[in-house]
């Protein structure tokens, strides 16, 4: 990740189509299944029949057929997730994604035949849950399908994601090494990994051939990437130092047989991580010497119909660029309004908000010493904030997560890439906790009346919060659990922000003001992504609009600028999500007047999980019908 995302800022996740890719057929598939669950008792098997074949009667055993059949498909999701432990089943820990063109298109395929598996079933018959459930599987397939023209227009391989970086994160941070098969298949993995580049670099090539190409920054910033991956000597490589480390922790493994499994990893890596790298490096260097630094959508044939699916796919609205457009300088406007109050009480000047902004961002009282002792202290301070934050909680929900959520430094092999800040989810078997990742490759990035915001967003009341409740409503059919809206979870924790700076979770004026220019990021988006995509900007156009109105420092809007153009519509999931859960607020508090109970409003927002912003709509309006007095 040679290009960096800022530090007010968290770079997206996998899209969904990059998150459960493999294409093997659903046959075979389930096969494979059935082979596995052989040991199980006989009365289960009897049981699992009418689950893998057929139309199962009740439709919550085929929504959890249509996850099992994607899911077992993708090794590393079950990984992440862990679905499959309560019942001992293991066969993918040895495995990884398949990173092709091919393995996206089998996946499309897939995601059709369920389609036209859930609409064997009539909704109308059903009772509201499972029409809940029928209707967010339905817009997920729906809108996932509807991708198939513009597969093409993707860049599954950029300067914040694609293989080249998730596959050591994944290593690092997913698999877990605690007894000598889980380092078996550690290395198993590994070896894989040249066959992974191998087919990230043959979808590029084939994407360029095509005629959609990135713009020249992303290939070389890759290209940076990978050759500083390659190069870097192997005892000092992420993947070597990881099992190294993890090793150590068995007391029980003799010296001998763990010299074994690191000697086998140091060849592996010459053998098939570094040229696996370096291929990749020199297809980049190729693909940038004939590439444009045109940037937006549009360059692409059918660009801007892309870039409207795309809109609807990030944001689950069928808002139109020109309005979203109109509605990031609405909320821009009105941002520097408050933001000029809060100056005008701590005595600042309130002509130029930006300016004043720009200021504090290098106020020494609000800045930390550029060393190790300076980042443990970011680190001590945020955990802080979270335990502070944790004890006024019940004020405002109803319900909270039981798994917990802790602080790290994001690796040092990937910070100068990476986000300022990021949260990975808890698996679903509660061994593993949620965590907020904090980048501390440039201390100067870190302001304290920043960051009690920042921890409201990734942490709580934000992205811990809603995720790690729905991984833990086992009411919810397992892929409601896992559902990838951007515009809900992300506009979720941007909401989460502002209950924050309602409810008083703030201690100063300043920390309220982070709050602020913190919404400011999100409104600006609006601006500059649909006007990259949509109005034709340049890239300094818009890297000049976000200096000037969100008061980033140029080498930040530029990163973020850089993101943009990579994931076009991404950005807005995030203020279009928060306005909408603030519209149904003001609705239910209009309808159901002095009845209106806020811990009841946000616990229902989270018991759904992350839903399309249309059908929770509906979930709003259920509730206000069932809790008004007429």
């Amino acid at each position: 990740m040679a290009a960096r995302c800022n530090a007010r800022s968290d770079c997206p996740a996998e899209p969904t189509t990059q998150l459960i890719r493999q294409g093997v057929p659903v046959t075979r598939t389930l096969q494979r299944i059935v082979i596995l669950i052989a040991t199980l008792s006989v009365a289960a098997a009897i049981f699992l029949v009418p689950l893998l074949w057929g139309t199962p009667r009740n439709i919550d055993h085929f929504f959890l057929r249509s996850f099992i059949s994607v899911a077992s498909k993708h090794p590393m999701l079950l990984s992440y997730a862990r679905p499959l432990d309560a019942y001992n089943l293991d066969y993918y820990s040895d495995d990884l994604e398949d990173y092709s063109l091919a393995g996206e298109v089998a996946l499309l395929d897939q995601l059709e035949e369920i389609q036209s598996g859930l609409h064997a079933y009539h909704p109308q018959m059903m009772n509201a849950d499972k029409r809940l459930s029928y209707d967010a599987l339905d817009w997920l397939l729906e809108t996932q399908i509807a991708g198939r023209t513009f597969l093409n227009h993707a860049y599954p391989l950029n300067q914040f994601n694609g293989a080249q970086s998730g596959l050591p994160d994944f290593l690092v941070n997913i698999h877990q090494v605690s007894d000598v098969a889980d380092a078996q298949n550690y290395l198993a993995r590994v070896e894989k990994f040249e066959l992974a580049l191998e087919q990230m670099r043959e979808s590029v090539t084939l994407r360029a051939k095509r005629g959609y190409r990135p713009p020249r920054f992303v290939l070389e910033a890759v290209r940076e990437e990978t050759q500083a991956f390659a190069a870097t000597p192997v005892r000092e490589n992420v993947l070597y130092t990881k099992l190294s480390d993890s090793l150590g922790e068995i007391s029980e493994l003799p010296d001998e047989r763990r010299e074994e499994l690191l000697s086998d990893l140091e060849e592996l890596i010459r053998t098939k991580v570094q040229p696996g790298y370096l291929n990749l490096a020199a297809t980049l260097s190729d693909l940038a010497a004939d590439a444009s630094d045109d940037d937006g959508a549009w360059k692409h044939p059918d660009g801007a119909s892309y870039y409207r699916w795309a809109l609807k796919w990030h944001t689950t609205t069928d808002q139109s660029a020109d309005e979203i457009h109109q509605i990031g300088l609405d909320e821009t406007r009105r941002i520097h309004d408050e933001m000029r109050k809060i100056f005008a009480a701590t005595g600042h000047p309130t002509d130029k908000p930006i300016a004043r902004l720009l200021e504090l961002n290098r106020d020494a009282r609000f800045l930390y010493p550029d060393s190790d002792a300076g980042r443990e202290a970011i680190l001590d301070d945020y955990r802080s904030i979270i335990d502070d934050v944790q004890s006024r909680l019940p004020e405002v929900f109803g319900r909270l997560p039981k798994a917990s959520v802790e602080v790290e430094r994001v690796p040092i092999f990937k910070q100068a890439g990476s986000a300022g800040a990021y949260y990975n989810p808890p698996s679903l078997d509660g061994s593993r906790p949620g965590v907020f990742s904090v980048n501390l490759r440039d201390v100067s990035e870190i302001q304290r009346f920043r960051m009690r915001t920042l921890a409201f967003h990734e942490a709580v009341p934000g992205h811990h919060l809603q995720i790690a409740l729905a991984m833990e409503t086992t009411d919810l059919p397992l892929f409601r659990r896992f559902m990838p809206m951007t515009a809900f979870i992300e506009g979720w924790a941007l909401y989460a922000e502002r209950i924050a700076l309602e409810e008083g979770f703030h201690e100063t004026p300043y920390d309220e003001l982070g709050a602020l220019s913190a919404e400011l990021f999100r409104a600006v988006r609006l601006v500059v992504d649909t006007g990259i995509h949509s109005k034709r900007w340049t890239r300094e156009r818009a890297i000049e609009f976000m200096i000037e109105n969100a008061g980033l420092p140029r080498g930040d809007a530029t990163a973020e600028i850089e993101r943009y153009i990579v994931a076009p519509g991404q950005a807005c999931a995030y203020k279009m999500g928060q306005l909408k859960i603030l519209e149904l607020r003001a609705r239910a508090k209009t309808e159901l007047g002095e009845d209106f109970d806020l811990r009841a409003f946000n616990d229902v927002v989270l018991a759904g999980g992350a839903l399309p912003l249309a059908v929770l709509d509906q979930v709003i309006t259920r509730w206000i019908a069932e809790n008004s007095r007429d």
